[in-house]
């Protein structure tokens, strides 16, 4: 393959409900003939699944957390983003750079400056070519979180208020991203989000 493959991330607030969507666009993009990468954050390689397991449970600082975050994900791109990407595969994965904006700046507190100066480092010039943003109201993301789950982690266990900030965060991050982020409301049933998520692909890669 000569052309770079196409970068597609999925966001949301904990509960909104972004595997079955995932799946989906796996789906609609093999049904095209096309290679297909699907990977998550944090994690995606050896050493990222092993920095996921200490930032879900183990508590620390919140510029630890951040860094973490980032370590992370630049190990992710070396090894598995950026030269999927190169072969011509379309790389689908579950949360990146907007995720890390709206946990740990929006939620956390994170101050923007330092977060640009991380983004800026580990992946300067590269941001999905679309990021499907599932957005719900923090309450129906709890209810759904207690009915699929039997133990949360330690981002899960938050209060409303943090999910408030971070949707909020996620939102403005939506609104001023040029209309990479497609901002999908996911308090509805699964299939009228689902061909929301194929209108998004066909419009903007058929």
């Amino acid at each position: 393959m000569s052309l770079r493959g196409r970068f597609i991330t999925f966001e949301g607030i904990d509960g909104a409900g972004k595997s079955t969507q995932i799946a989906a666009t796996i789906d609609w993009v093999r049904k095209r003939g096309l290679e297909v990468v699907q990977s998550r954050e944090p994690g995606g390689t050896p050493l990222g699944e092993k920095l996921r397991e200490l930032l879900l449970h183990e508590p620390m600082h919140l510029e630890t957390e951040a860094l973490l975050m980032f370590a992370a994900r630049r190990e992710h791109l070396a090894k598995v983003i950026e030269p999927a990407l190169k072969d011509g595969c379309w790389v689908v994965c579950d949360r990146f750079s907007d995720a890390t904006f709206a946990y740990q700046s929006g939620g956390r507190g994170l101050s923007a400056e330092k977060f640009r100066a991380l983004e800026a480092w580990v992946h300067p010039g590269l941001q999905p070519d679309l990021t499907f943003l599932f957005d719900l109201p923090p309450e129906m993301a709890a209810q759904r979180l207690a009915r699929g789950r039997e133990q949360a982690d330690r981002f899960e266990s938050e209060q409303r208020d943090f999910f408030e900030r971070v949707r909020s965060a996620y939102l403005e991050r939506a609104e001023a991203s040029a209309g990479r982020i497609a901002v999908i409301n996911s308090a509805r049933d699964i299939q009228a989000i689902c061909k929301d998520v194929v209108k998004q692909l066909e419009d903007r890669f058929a």
